[in-house]
């Protein structure tokens, strides 16, 4: 019984896979993505998720003009990260720098998402880019934002994924930064 549970399992989304590859529907693909950014929660898919490189197709959604489409493949890389091999499918794959660039996103699920794939990311080896700073100070700015997840979930960052000194040398540039634009601009 439990290969034919494992072989319904892939076939299921691999047929989930062919569905957003076929079809010329955004919505139709917005609910696919979704679905697959579920199913990555499970473990039991990892292998299957991988072989049918749902990572990639993750991945190629971050650079999409469409908001739903970038926020489901930024939560599906979020439950992928934590995968050593799907890990290293992200950071070959030039994905820090497109995890990244989410920070910057409208959408509150899209920065947690993108903020905890950095997370995950560091738990198997630290990269300079996840402590560069201008993601530091962008993390420091989230410390300080009225939404109670984006706040805590910054400050965690802060203090798991970077040093004391690091966190204090981007406030320092923040505060440089900060003065010179509290300058009015003179009159014409």
């Amino acid at each position: 019984m439990w290969m034919k549970d494992s072989s319904d399992r892939f076939e299921y989304l691999q047929t989930l896979v062919t569905e957003f590859q076929d079809t010329d529907s955004d919505e139709a693909k917005e609910q696919v993505l979704a679905n697959l950014a579920n199913f990555a929660y499970d473990p039991k898919n990892l292998d299957y998720l991988r072989e049918l490189q749902v990572t990639d197709l993750f991945l190629d959604m971050l650079t999409e003009e469409n908001e739903n489409f970038v926020e489901f493949g930024m939560g599906g890389l979020c439950n992928l990260s934590m995968d050593p091999q799907c890990k290293d499918i992200i950071l070959q794959s030039n994905g820090m720098s497109l995890v990244t660039n989410c920070l910057s996103s409208r959408r509150e699920e899209t920065v947690l998402s993108a903020i905890t794939t950095l997370m995950n990311l560091t738990i198997f080896s630290p990269h300079s880019e996840i402590t560069d700073t201008a993601v530091l100070q962008c993390m420091l700015r989230f410390s300080l934002a009225e939404s109670p997840r984006l706040r805590n979930l910054a400050t965690v960052y802060l203090q798991d994924c970077c040093t004391k000194e690091q966190v204090a040398q981007a406030e320092q540039q923040m505060q440089g930064q900060q003065t010179a634009m509290g300058i009015p601009l003179p009159k014409d």
